[in-house]
């Protein structure tokens, strides 16, 4: 036999390439949840499902603070600080595992009660401080990883460092979306680092679950997009004429008997991606546009007002997303900076800067979900990926404190107006009621009607799942 030159090689199986390509993206779709687990429809990977049990949440807001509020500054007060200020105490330090003694460091702000519930809150949030009586205050978290890149990955994965589905990507996979033009999963502003892309990977999981990111963190939101939505070659009715021949070809392709003996849900399912990709074009432009609210929503968000213009803008887009469909919604509040925006080692007072930008827009869209009825069934998350040292870093900052911090939930079932758990007499470890971050994943995929010990997927020769094999649900936050 003469041997083939490359250009001949090349040119005898370059039909073959479409088939290999085609081959990887069906890979991409292919697994199915094990058994016991919410069924999943390869061909239909976003279609809205039912969970294990009866839901009191169909969807999520994530408002990430990134860097670590803290906790002894903001809902957890401790008047033992006043007391021992600037005296030595021996602390068991998170970041040397040794027990050394360190100055106490009172909280620069004054705490008041608020609400019916009596609820402390330090002055730094006086307009989130009127609605604690629609939130719980978990004043007992704890977490893994004492700096920030293992602890964002970990409040993200619940890893701190593997490449694992993140939370949205396995809500998404396990409930679907309630609006088969939008993705179920969409992250607004994430930080580039501590984690980047990963923190909204769908890692394993088939491709069409990974999080949908509108611009990136130090981006201004009015010049945040949706990257590849439009094309502005060629005209809107000339796509449609496209899209409608790729549909039909495709089409064609599945009514092939050899395909359809073969791999039929896998091609299904790449072309309903590709679909997808193709209405959000015509939907979710409309749903960013926030120009069709009314001056009154905007001005409840900070929409016009220097410091709280830009968060607010990402508050309201949250609140558009989740009312049109979305499942997990994320705002991070964050920069393009290496140190986040809490993360306070030797300025403290530098909390009220971020307080201030963060404090009205969170506030108006609680404030805006419970006046459209929209809160009793969307569970919104508060919080960063550790809390504070109640001991001083330098002269006036706080370290890192995964022992013992602070987030709030509220809507979704869960039972406002309440503080569960707490940390000693000085904030910094949790000692009654602690909820680890795998309790408090386990905890919203529970309000999402999934039993996070049955929402898995088979990778690698193991089915893993987002608690890994951990976490407890804390019923005691619902109503």
């Amino acid at each position: 036999m003469t041997p083939l030159s490359r250009r001949q090689l090349l040119a005898r199986s370059a039909c073959g390439f479409g088939s290999l390509a085609l081959t990887g993206l069906c890979h991409e779709n292919r697994g199915h949840a094990s058994t016991g687990s919410v069924p999943f429809d390869a061909a239909a990977p976003l279609s809205p499902r039912a969970g294990h049990h009866p839901a009191t949440a169909k969807r999520v807001i994530f408002v990430f603070m990134q860097g670590g509020p803290s906790q002894v500054d903001s809902y957890d007060y401790k008047p033992a600080l006043a007391r021992h200020d600037g005296q030595k105490v021996d602390f068991d330090v998170a970041r040397t595992r040794k027990i050394t003694p360190e100055r106490v460091f009172q909280s620069p702000w004054s705490f008041r009660q608020y609400g019916e519930c009596g609820q402390w809150v330090s002055e730094l949030f006086p307009h989130m401080a009127r609605h604690v009586d629609d939130y719980c205050v978990v004043r007992s978290m704890h977490t893994e990883g004492v700096a920030h890149g293992p602890a964002t990955l970990f409040l993200h994965t619940g890893a701190t460092n593997l490449i694992r589905p993140s939370v949205g990507a396995w809500i998404s996979y396990g409930l679907g979306t309630e609006n088969q033009s939008l993705p179920g999963f969409v992250t607004i502003s994430p930080p580039p680092t501590k984690g980047g892309p990963r923190n909204y990977s769908n890692a394993f999981l088939p491709s069409v679950f990974q999080g949908t990111t509108i611009g990136r963190g130090g981006t201004p939101i009015p010049k945040a997009r949706i990257p590849n939505l439009r094309n502005n070659q060629i005209s809107g009715a000339l796509q449609r004429q496209q899209f409608e021949l790729l549909r039909r070809l495709n089409r064609a392709q599945l009514d092939n008997a050899t395909v359809k003996q073969a791999r039929d849900l896998e091609l299904e399912a790449v072309i309903n991606s590709y679909e997808l990709a193709y209405r959000m074009q015509s939907t979710a432009p409309a749903v960013m546009d926030l120009n069709t609210e009314t001056r009154a929503t905007q001005k409840m968000y900070g929409i016009g007002e220097e410091h709280t213009d830009d968060f607010g803008r990402q508050c309201l887009l949250a609140r558009r997303f989740a009312e049109a469909g979305a499942r997990f919604i994320q705002v991070s509040y964050s920069d393009t900076k290496n140190t986040p925006k809490w993360d306070q080692h030797s300025n403290l007072p530098e909390h009220a800067v971020h307080a201030r930008n963060t404090d009205k827009p969170v506030a108006g869209l609680l404030a805006d979900l419970k006046q459209r009825g929209l809160l009793e069934d969307t569970l919104v998350w508060w919080g960063g990926e550790f809390g504070r040292t109640p001991f001083a870093q330098g002269r006036n900052g706080r370290d890192h404190n995964p022992r013992g911090f602070t987030v709030w939930l509220a809507g979704g079932g869960i039972r406002g107006g309440q503080a569960w758990g707490e940390t000693d007499e000085f904030g910094y470890q949790a000692v009654e009621k602690p909820v680890h971050m795998h309790d408090l994943h386990a905890t919203i995929l529970h309000a999402l009607g999934i039993n996070h010990t049955r929402l898995t997927y088979p990778f690698a020769g193991r089915d893993f799942r987002l608690t890994d094999v951990h976490g407890e649900v804390v019923h005691g936050l619902f109503a």
